[in-house]
């Protein structure tokens, strides 16, 4: 734990457990965000509009939220702030491919702007999308139970939330079970499927990496990879978050990496998480 806390403190973090505040997101192909407000005001749920988000909310109630007919009918969706980050960032404007989609957070969310396909490799995640996208009534998403790895069309537009070793916030003695080898491992990986993406994405085309880790060997160190052999560049994003780390562990990267964003829990309320928007030249 200590190797670890060590590490964020060097990272300009540190570990500091929160508990996020309650997030939905409105789906806006079924309700505007104006009237489903009024009907939960209506059930005595409090909402505060979420500052750096369009359509999302902080929520209280008395009550479980997907007890209520709002969820069930698939007017909203319960998500982590942060999560509803990339799809915002990749701000897409025609046919996407999110490629690690499971459950189907971010894949519904992009639903509601164009239209999506959808891969996830694992069959028991897979049933999530298949269950997500009916109850918000998404028909304009073709979803495969396929590795990634496999496709060979070419998109315009890619979201790639990466497979990671998660965070602190995530999971009970996260900072026990971890371990730098682990998080190495995920990171392997990591840099096969933005390798991957990157050959899938059309010249001038726009790829959204992300993870919910705060370990630069998944997140930084990825993306200078990405810089290192392919003809890729970061572009600027705004949102909440510190920028991403251009030097650390004794490494010196792309000063262009100040452009993501890295959200540590205790800064923005959220899980942790990670965010680079690359553009192929």
């Amino acid at each position: 734990m200590s190797y670890l806390t060590d590490r964020y403190k060097e990272m300009g973090g540190e570990v500091k457990f929160i508990k996020p505040r309650r997030c939905i997101r409105v789906n806006t192909k079924k309700i505007s965000v104006e009237k489903l407000k009024e009907r939960l005001e209506k059930k005595h749920v409090e909402l505060d509009k979420v500052p750096f988000l369009k359509n999302a909310f902080y929520v209280k109630s008395k009550f479980n939220l997907v007890s209520s007919p709002e969820y069930l009918m698939g007017l909203f969706y319960i998500q982590d702030a942060a999560s509803q980050i990339p799809a915002e960032v990749l701000n897409p404007k025609s046919l996407t491919l999110d490629m690690c989609a499971a459950p189907g957070s971010k894949t519904t969310q992009l639903c509601e702007k164009v239209p999506v396909i959808a891969v996830d490799s694992n069959k028991d995640r897979f049933k999530a999308i298949e269950n997500n996208l009916e109850r918000l009534g998404i028909d304009n998403c073709i979803a495969y139970l396929l590795d990634s790895r496999e496709i060979n069309k070419t998109f315009d537009y890619i979201l790639l939330d990466a497979p990671c070793s998660g965070n602190y916030i995530l999971e009970d003695d996260w900072l026990k079970k971890n371990n730098l080898k682990r998080i190495q491992e995920r990171s392997y990986l990591q840099m096969e499927l933005i390798s991957k993406a990157i050959s899938l994405l059309n010249k001038n085309g726009v790829l959204v990496y992300s993870t919910c880790s705060l370990e630069p060997e998944e997140d930084e160190f990825v993306i200078q990879f990405a810089l290192d052999n392919f003809p890729v560049k970061l572009e600027k994003i705004d949102c909440t978050g510190d920028d991403g780390l251009t030097k650390i562990f004794g490494k010196k990267l792309d000063p262009t990496l100040k452009y993501c964003k890295r959200l540590w829990p205790y800064k923005t309320n959220t899980i942790g998480f990670f965010i680079a928007r690359l553009r192929k030249c």
